[in-house]
């Protein structure tokens, strides 16, 4: 059976992070696990705190695992400190498998989750990069606001060291296109928007399901592909829990 590993937050409310990570995996047929990075206070409606657990203790979690069951892909959440982020970079660099960075720098609600100068450390591993409008408008230095901010950010990204970039359009002003920088060529993938409030957790899901994409043998633009039909079809079956921003729908059926 495949493997896919997360090094990112807990959310108790299982919609985001870790939890909606191993969810992911699950539903495509991958086993997880699951490393510890922050622990969050969060709900539908609020994130009231987040603090990190130590480098030393994310580290020796990340090794233990990979000793035992080494994964065919992972992925990066939340990972709180900058020197937490430094602790995974260094170990990254020995990974024989592939890396989704997800530099998830705050939460919907604002609260910071990442220090994101420690990123830039990060971003020489990563097999594909995939920050929102916001998050690559803070890594680039470029304003994102459109498809022609979007390219500009992802190959400043790139140039950062991030072998390929995909730039997530979910807020976009017009209906939602991410946009992959991929060996120097560039694939969009569109759809209709969603309108619902109920999208909590969405980029954990859709870098989770990458990653179990990668794990299950698929190139990069198949596995992007797939997570995203996938994730949009999550989205618009959502259960339409809690009072606020609910989560997504991890049982829905991954696409052939």
């Amino acid at each position: 059976m495949p493997i896919a590993l997360t090094i990112a937050g807990s959310d108790p409310s299982g919609g985001a992070g870790i939890q909606a990570d191993l969810k992911t995996f699950h539903q495509f047929g991958v086993y997880g696990e699951a490393v510890v990075a922050t622990i969050t206070v969060q709900n539908s409606v609020r994130m009231e705190k987040a603090e990190s657990l130590s480098p030393e203790l994310i580290v020796r979690q990340v090794r233990a695992v990979i000793e035992d069951m080494p994964p065919a892909a992972a992925k990066t959440g939340a990972l709180g400190s900058a020197a937490n982020v430094r602790a995974v970079a260094a170990l990254a660099r020995e990974f024989s498998f592939p890396l989704i960075v997800d530099p998830v720098l705050a939460s919907t609600h604002g609260l910071a989750l990442t220090e994101k100068d420690a990123i830039y450390e990060l971003l020489p591993a990563a097999t594909l990069a995939m920050p929102n409008l916001d998050e690559a408008a803070s890594l680039s230095g470029i304003g994102v606001r459109d498809i022609h901010g979007m390219r500009r950010a992802a190959e400043r990204i790139v140039a950062l060291g991030a072998k390929a970039v995909l730039v997530k359009g979910g807020h976009l002003a017009d209906d939602p296109v991410d946009v992959l920088l991929y060996n120097g060529q560039w694939l969009e993938f569109g759809a209709e928007r969603v309108n619902t409030p109920h999208t909590h957790g969405t980029g954990c899901a859709y870098s989770a399901a990458i990653a179990a994409g990668l794990a299950l043998g698929w190139e990069l633009p198949e596995a992007v592909r797939r997570a995203r039909l996938w994730i949009r079809e999550a989205i618009r079956t959502a259960p339409g829990l809690g009072s606020g921003n609910g989560p997504i729908n991890h049982f829905a059926a991954v696409p052939l």
